[in-house]
């Protein structure tokens, strides 16, 4: 007998900032939001091993979605969008996904986002510490210059296969050779959104001298940050929790940059750590006001 997937997919509209989005998300378990960013790039596809994590699923609302321009989710849908350059900026981001949390009526999620995904967790946290319960940035830092390059869109180049074998050495030789080969097959369909997304990674996301002003009482954060991972590397991750109040960093061993597609059984040890932090963290606030 076939096994149907419990996981289902809605579309959402959102608007934010003047356009109109229509937004498609996968959504599976019931319980505490736990809402998930995929990787630059990408879609939410990198997130099927949490969606079907059964133990997890049973305690929180996963809900994974497609950024706008990714995925099944188009680009706004009352505007010219094609006359205009792609480039996301923190404002944008950071207010999509406050208004995507609207529109789904949620209450008290948790954030967590994966490379440029991290990096807005962290914005988030500064700019909305009331509208999250806490935010868990995976492979995230405060500033990752360097990465908004052309070449990722150079008519000399086969663009799907440049941004998905770009990715390739990003992952630890110990996950599976399968999930590799699946991860780099997610990034061969984002080649048109990834220098756009890029733009906010390297250029628009700098939290230097601005980290102790994150609220980690109101927000917690919680980072996680593969040991294989050149691009934000775990140093890069430490000392930015190190900045931010009452925040905590995990090193994740034997795993790279892409961590819950690349090999989400080791990522979701880590991630249920993570998970059992935040819920201590807020039994501990509620015990001290």
């Amino acid at each position: 007998m076939s096994k149907i997937s419990p996981v289902t997919g809605h579309y959402v509209d959102v608007d934010v900032d003047g356009l109109l989005y229509k937004v498609f998300y996968l959504e599976n378990g019931t319980g505490q939001p736990l809402v998930c960013q995929h990787t630059a790039g990408c879609h939410n596809h990198q997130w099927r091993g949490l969606l079907e994590d059964e133990e997890i699923t049973a305690n929180y609302r996963v809900i994974a979605y497609d950024l706008p321009r990714h995925g099944k989710s188009d680009p706004p849908e009352n505007t010219e969008w094609w006359t205009e350059e792609y480039q996301l900026s923190a404002d944008h981001f950071a207010n999509f996904i406050v208004a995507l949390c609207d529109a789904l009526e949620l209450e008290n999620p948790i954030f967590m986002g994966s490379s440029f995904g991290g990096n807005i967790a962290l914005q988030l946290a500064l700019r909305h510490p009331d509208r999250f319960a806490g935010v868990i940035p995976v492979e995230g830092a405060d500033y990752s210059p360097g990465f908004y390059l052309d070449w990722w869109q150079h008519p000399h180049a086969n663009a799907a296969q440049v941004c998905a074998s770009g990715v390739w050495d990003l992952m630890a030789p110990q996950s599976p050779e399968a999930d590799r080969w699946k991860t780099w097959f997610y990034y061969s369909q984002g080649s048109e959104s990834f220098r756009g997304d890029l733009h906010f990674y390297s250029v628009d996301h700098d939290l230097r001298g601005k980290l102790a002003d994150i609220d980690g009482d109101r927000c917690p954060v919680v980072m996680l940050t593969g040991d294989y991972d050149y691009l934000t590397t775990p140093e890069d991750s430490a000392r930015t929790a190190a900045q931010i109040p009452n925040a905590e960093f995990i090193e994740m061993k034997e795993i790279g940059h892409f961590p819950m597609s690349e090999n989400h059984t080791v990522f979701r040890g880590y991630l249920i750590r993570a998970l059992e932090t935040l819920q201590d963290k807020a039994r501990k606030s509620i015990t001290t006001s």
